[in-house]
């Protein structure tokens, strides 16, 4: 598999000189860059969370998915292990980094 990197690099290089334009060079960067951080999404839904709370096992998941998770269950939905309490704590810190983080990319 090691031969077949520099080819597929070959290639790019030469779309991206060929008539390419340079944003279409640039279109694989720009996409990795949309992706959100990993911290962003919540381990439940697996989609951006909008309320961020904090469990007992310190992870953040969205408020909705994780009190419906724990009206049926007193596990951590990461490790399985037993939550001391259910008590969840708002994440405002990472509500603000997410809704930055939004906002500049609707201004791109």
């Amino acid at each position: 598999m090691e031969g077949a990197r520099p080819v597929v690099e070959e290639r790019t290089l030469v779309t991206a000189t060929e008539g390419g334009s340079p944003s279409a060079a640039e279109a694989p960067v720009a996409k990795e860059e949309e992706e959100p951080p990993a911290d962003f999404i919540c381990p439940i839904t697996t989609e951006i969370m909008v309320e961020p709370v904090v469990a007992a096992d310190g992870q953040s998941y969205e408020r909705t998915a994780i009190e419906r998770w724990l009206a049926t269950k007193s596990t951590s939905p990461l490790t399985g292990g037993e939550l001391e309490r259910s008590i969840l704590i708002p994440n405002h810190n990472l509500r603000r980094t997410i809704r930055e983080w939004q906002e500049a990319r609707a201004s791109l």
